[in-house]
């Protein structure tokens, strides 16, 4: 029998061992000391279990989030290299083509544009449109899915070597509660009651598409995955004041079409709530196998979504928390303290056709987007800004990496980058990180991340401007595309930064240590933009073909007075074209100009006003098959040579 001394000797081991044991050493290594199953990890979040707890519940929370506010709902309708890789829809046989830009590789992502290399999938207004897309010259829509005055909105689709899938928003009349045929749910003026449905067909037969499944969850469209076979969707649905005070509707609705058509109404006694991210609003996620009869494996939680991230094993929620100072903790004369800001974190066990809670943690300050998450080995990595831009104490704004183990505790972290600054774009890639920071010019950061236990900054190049997204071309080059800036001096003579027209760079980070931009492009001057600044699925890259694309709104100023402005304030530009930009791109010439595509007229441009708006011959995916290269907006598809530009054929769609 051990002494008390001796007890106390084996405790302090254990304490000091246990944290060790959590991270291993490295992230290819110590997955025997981090890793468990989720069976393992699943304590499982609590159970709301009763109406009179959920209003607890509610109550609880309005101290940090106002009840029954609506712009509480979330969502919308927004190893080296083994990421964010521009892969084909199948294996690598011909005909060879492009796929969806994507974050993870063997994590598809939605989007308006698929296709399989013989046919191009296009969601078209209030249709979805097959079009025979081989040989170029001879483009034909073969089929049309029809959803006009239906209520379903179609937004994005999956595809496979069987399966489309059609994602999209369905807004119902108030419906008679399926347990209860004499109840009539309750729509207020403002709310009306909208679902998320995923329709799935069978396109064995691409002239004659036929509808399979539906699953349909109530409540506002926030993201989807697929992995394999494997199909996982999320939805927000805000749980508005009438329905709590009436008792009617506390819960969501959902569907799947091999149970029934019947609306299936989600019990309290099996919703589950995130403990310190309580909100009106449910999220729900769904998971179901395409290549199973098996029903959809449905989990519903009391809070709200805001980011997601996805590798082919795990899925992350992420929640801004917002913990406000104590009651009293502010004294007459005593300094004003902001409310703290972190970001709270559920993790998800991605299985065949089903999901499973696993754990939690939380880090200080908040997230841009998917991108400031990355999972590697065993670990997450995760980009946060905390703080204000706009204050110069010690709560002005600070950009931080947390690294965190398999049960989501922190066990890494560099904190403190670039304060006065904010994230703009984050890319991990392998045991790298890429960082832009913004406020007068861009500091491009270049982050180690090889030791989980102690990430450093390993170089930094400021230019001007800035970057919005990050795309990888090789473990030692990165593209960035973003905006051009100038800084101006203001009215008391400090220096303020003003955007200009787009810019893409490309980053040469050979030497960690002293990274540098080895080509640039500018395009247009203020006031343009393009999609891919804001949805990285816009972009088309080939490594292989050299070649870069997307879509871009140019703006250019038209002075013609030769005088010079009144003030140093860089002017909007007017419109000038709308269209695809192509480039080549390789590691010697870096950058170059091929030329650009456009579905308008030229009666159109002349037209056009100095405010381009969202005409139909916007110009919104390219994709490439083979050496053709095409070009979709809602009222044309045009394929080009890829190897010159020239035109090959165009095809209306809007008929």
């Amino acid at each position: 029998m051990k002494s008390p001394r001796g007890k106390i000797l084996s405790l302090l081991a254990v304490l000091i061992l246990l944290p060790l044991l959590a991270v291993g050493g490295a992230y290819g290594q110590g997955a025997s000391a981090v890793s468990k199953s989720p069976a393992a990890l699943n304590t499982d979040l609590p159970l709301v279990g009763s109406y009179d707890n959920l209003l607890k519940l509610l109550e609880k929370s309005s101290g940090q989030i106002r009840l029954f506010d609506r712009a509480e709902i979330s969502g919308s309708a927004s190893k080296a290299l083994d990421q964010a890789v521009i892969t084909p829809q199948a294996a690598s046989t011909p005909p060879e083509y492009s796929g969806t830009n994507v974050q993870v590789e063997g994590v598809d992502e939605a989007d308006l544009v698929k296709t399989d290399g013989a046919y191009i999938y296009h969601v078209n207004k209030e249709r979805v449109l097959i079009i025979k897309a081989q040989p170029a010259d001879q483009m034909q829509v073969v089929s049309t899915l029809h959803f006009e005055s239906s209520g379903f909105e179609p937004l994005d689709l999956y595809l496979d070597a069987q399966n489309l899938i059609v994602i999209g928003s369905y807004n119902r009349e108030p419906l008679i509660e399926p347990d209860n045929q004499l109840k009539v749910r309750i729509c207020p003026p403002f709310s009306s009651f909208q679902t998320t449905r995923a329709i799935v067909y069978n396109i064995q037969d691409q002239s004659q598409p036929e509808k399979v499944r539906e699953l349909e969850l109530e409540g506002n469209y926030l993201t989807s995955r697929k992995v394999d076979s494997s199909f996982y969707l999320l939805t927000n649905k805000y749980l508005n004041y009438y329905s709590i005070r009436n008792r009617e509707g506390i819960t969501p609705l959902w569907r799947d079409s091999i149970q029934g058509d019947a609306f299936i109404a989600e019990k309290l006694e099996k919703i589950r709530y995130f403990p310190d991210c309580i909100s009106p609003n449910y999220l729900m996620m769904a998971a179901l196998d395409l290549n199973s009869s098996s029903k959809a494996d449905i989990h519903t939680y009391l809070g709200s979504g805001n980011q997601v991230y996805a590798s082919q094993q795990n899925l992350y929620v992420a929640i801004q928390q917002i913990i406000y100072p104590e009651t009293g903790a502010l004294q007459s004369g005593t300094e004003y303290q902001p409310p703290e800001s972190n970001t709270r974190l559920y993790k998800f066990a991605l299985q065949p056709g089903k999901i499973q809670y696993c754990s939690s943690g939380t880090v200080p300050g908040t997230i841009l987007n998917q991108f400031s998450m990355d999972e590697y080995g065993d670990f997450l990595r995760i980009a946060t800004t905390s703080g204000e831009t706009w204050r110069d104490d010690q709560y002005t704004s600070q950009n931080n990496v947390f690294i965190l183990n398999t049960d989501l505790q922190i066990c890494g972290k560099l904190e403190n980058i670039a304060p006065g600054e904010r994230i703009y774009s984050t890319r991990f890639m392998g045991d790298r990180a890429y960082m832009v920071t913004f406020r007068q010019v861009d500091p491009f950061f270049v982050l180690d991340l090889q030791d989980p236990l102690q990430p450093r900054i390993l170089g930094k190049l400021k230019i001007p401007g800035y970057s919005d997204y990050l795309q990888p071309y090789d473990e030692n080059h990165i593209i960035g595309f973003g905006k051009d800036t100038v800084e101006v001096k203001g009215w008391n003579d400090q220096a303020q930064a003003y955007y200009l027209g787009m810019k893409v760079a490309i980053f040469d980070v050979t030497d960690v240590e002293n990274p540098v931009e080895m080509s640039r492009a500018t395009i247009g001057d203020r006031g343009t933009d393009s999609e891919v600044l804001h949805n990285h699925k816009a972009l088309l890259f080939s490594a292989e073909k050299n070649l870069l694309a997307f879509p871009v709104t140019v703006m250019e100023v038209r002075d013609n007075s030769g005088e010079q402005p009144d003030t140093q304030i860089p002017p909007y530009g007017s419109f000038a074209f709308q269209g695809l930009y192509v480039y080549r791109i390789d590691l010697n010439d870096g950058l170059q100009f091929r030329g650009r595509i456009t579905h308008l007229s030229y009666e159109d441009i002349q037209k056009a006003g100095d405010v381009w708006y969202d005409s139909d011959k916007n110009v919104e995916r390219a994709l490439y098959i083979d050496d053709t290269l095409y070009t979709l907006s809602p009222d044309l598809i045009k394929a080009h040579n890829l190897s010159d530009l020239q035109e090959i054929a165009a095809l209306s769609l809007l008929k």
